[in-house]
């Protein structure tokens, strides 16, 4: 039987498969009853408990929604690892780990006790969140609650907003958080104002989220405090790690063992119904239903998150990344070399030292352990003088890696090995994490485009073996490759038909598009063929043919621009073609030699293909 082809509406109907896993974590654990709405803070008993909402957040910023998603509720005690977070880039990590400890209580949320020091827990339950706004307020005041909202506004990527009839309902019966912060003021853990705290603790209680929101949240978390769809480096990598550590262990109250044992995300909850998860370089969770079991959790959302962490195996302690994925290509200059076309003399010694120049593409993470088996590989082969590292595929790079980059560029230099890095943009985060740690390296260069970089070490090797690169020499006809073999009259004829053309550095000399009507041959300078995309296929420097394709193409399929001041026989293809008729052996002769140039650019890319398929 023929299959029939799905109709066009159907594709676009389709959905990605974390939709349709969302989808039926919504279907099946919609007929979930248990539970109960909170009814301690009034206002929140009137939520509707058929309220059900879910969201996913990716790295790069694609946000998935099934039901409820967009139902607001109020944050709770989701807001708890965001002000922590905040108050350690706000006041130092010093002040904030001296006040609140980091370990589990193994007690309820909202338990009035202290550990030995006098000290709350961590900053995950009551007694350290009230804490930890006490903090802020010490430092900003009357503009503390401003504070935390605007951050917890950042992490959601949209401003956020407080339910007022929550904040009054929370206000009015919340004296145990008031024993709480009394308990807090006798201890010396925050000062006289006891009340101002509690108010804008209230407050930052009440503010309203979605599912998306605290999706997103969760995934600035898991994203070292980048927030995805934004962009927007938040809060540091310091204080997103500490936090998440203290998710893991804590942030799910006497439940946390159990949590982290069986889902192995960190995660946080709130008794308005959300729990959110961020699974570090991974993803965010956000999920809203109301009804909560005896911890204080949405029964609902513990269902969502566990059959997320079993359906894929997303477990943290399970990884499986294997370092020697971090190499997709490592090859010398003989393998793949620049696409600057070379004259003969430049071309001989290059392949005389051709395993001078070492060339390694990552792919991925740069973590510790990648960059340990990079270094490992590069030292199990003869010492190079140039080694360039591509960078363009990767995705992140880890303080521990960064800094072991930089124990491996101290080592090269000690050995008088230049590295040059290629691939990051000097504006992007990596580029800083990169410079944290090699600004004050002497033997570091950098180019953004792979080429450029193969290109500048290749010239290197010219020069210190003899050899020289003259953009301002003025070469003849006799000198151009695809004119080889040509008796001196009949380049005396074709020499007739030339016209010498002169272009200031930046010019464009041909346009994609264009008719293909004229054939170049550089006399001096350099100039350099890119696609309309701008990916650059070669540099040409005197001595070297451009337009050449004329002779088998009607139009141009690429651009050609002077990078310095430079010279050119132009030759029009209606003068050329009868110049071929009139000397037929001539004319034989060249296309054999744009035959064996072709032949040659072809082998280089096939040999790039090779390398990039068997490394």
């Amino acid at each position: 039987m023929i299959a029939q082809p799905l109709h066009a509406s159907a594709w676009t109907r389709s959905k990605p498969p974390l939709l349709r896993f969302l989808d039926t974590c919504l279907n099946e654990f919609s007929a979930e009853t248990a539970g109960h709405v909170a009814d301690y803070i009034p206002e929140l008993s009137k939520a509707d408990p058929a309220y059900f909402g879910i969201s996913l957040a990716t790295l790069d910023g694609h946000v998935y929604e099934v039901g409820d998603s967009r139902v607001p509720f109020t944050i709770q005690s989701m807001s708890k690892p965001f002000v922590f977070a905040l108050a350690l880039d706000l006041l130092g990590a010093g002040k904030v780990e001296g006040a609140i400890g980091v370990e589990p209580s193994g007690d309820p949320f909202n338990s009035i006790r202290l550990n030995a020091e006098n000290h709350p827990f961590n900053p995950m339950v009551n007694a350290g969140a009230i804490a930890c706004t006490g903090l802020i307020y010490d430092s900003k005041g009357s503009e503390a609650f401003e504070q935390i909202r605007l951050a917890l506004s950042r992490f959601a990527g949209r401003e956020l907003a407080v339910d007022e009839a929550v904040y009054s309902s929370e206000s009015q019966t919340g004296d145990r958080n008031r024993a709480i912060g009394y308990l807090l003021k006798t201890n010396a853990v925050i000062s006289d104002n006891v009340a101002e705290v509690l108010d804008v603790y209230f407050r930052q209680c009440a503010v309203l989220v979605t599912a998306r929101d605290i999706a997103v949240m969760a995934a600035t978390l898991a994203n070292r405090g980048v927030n995805p769809v934004t962009g927007e480096q938040v809060l540091t990598p310091y204080a997103i790690s500490r936090t998440l550590s203290v998710m893991t262990s804590s942030g799910m109250y006497d439940y946390a063992g159990e949590w982290i044992y069986r889902i192995g995300i960190p995660a946080k909850s709130g008794v308005g119904g959300g729990i959110l998860a961020a699974l570090p370089a991974r993803l965010g969770l956000g999920s809203y239903s109301p009804k909560l079991d005896k911890h204080g959790n949405s029964v609902r959302g513990i269902k969502v998150c566990e059959a997320l962490s079993s359906h894929y195996d997303l477990h943290m302690l399970n990884r499986s990344d294997d370092a020697r994925n971090a190499v997709i290509a490592d090859y010398d200059i003989g393998k793949s070399p620049s696409r600057r076309v070379r004259r003969q003399q430049e071309r001989d010694i290059l392949a005389a030292h051709e395993q001078a120049v070492r060339v390694i593409e990552l792919v991925g993470v740069l973590s510790l352990s990648a960059v340990d088996y990079v270094s490992r590989r590069l030292a199990g082969r003869p010492r190079p003088q140039i080694v360039v590292f591509d960078l363009h595929r990767v995705t992140s790079t880890t303080r521990a890696g960064a800094r072991l980059i930089a124990e491996a560029f101290e080592e090269l230099a000690a050995l008088d090995v230049t590295v040059v890095i290629s691939g990051v943009r000097r504006a992007s985060r990596e580029w800083d994490t990169l410079r944290e740690w090699t600004a004050e390296l002497k033997n570091v260069r950098d180019f953004y485009l792979l080429d450029t970089a193969i290109e500048w070490a290749e010239d290197q090797i010219v020069y210190r073996y003899g050899g020289s690169i003259d953009f301002h020499e003025t070469t003849e006809l006799s000198e151009q490759p695809l004119l080889d073999g040509l008796s001196a009259e009949e380049l005396t004829d074709l020499a007739s038909i030339c016209t010498i053309r002169t272009y200031q550095s930046g010019a464009k000399i041909v346009t994609t598009g264009d008719p293909a009507d004229a054939l170049f041959f550089l006399r001096s300078g350099a100039v350099h063929v890119t696609l309309p995309d701008g990916v650059r296929l070669a540099t040409l420097t005197a001595g070297m043919a451009f337009g050449e394709m004329a002779l088998i193409e009607t139009a141009r399929t690429a651009d050609v621009f002077a990078d310095m001041a430079a010279t050119a026989f132009e030759v029009p293809l209606k003068d050329f073609e009868r110049f071929r008729r009139q000397h037929p052996r001539a004319s034989e002769r060249i296309m054999r030699n744009l035959a064996q140039l072709l032949a040659d650019r072809l082998i280089v890319a096939n040999t790039k293909v090779d390398i990039l398929t068997s490394t």
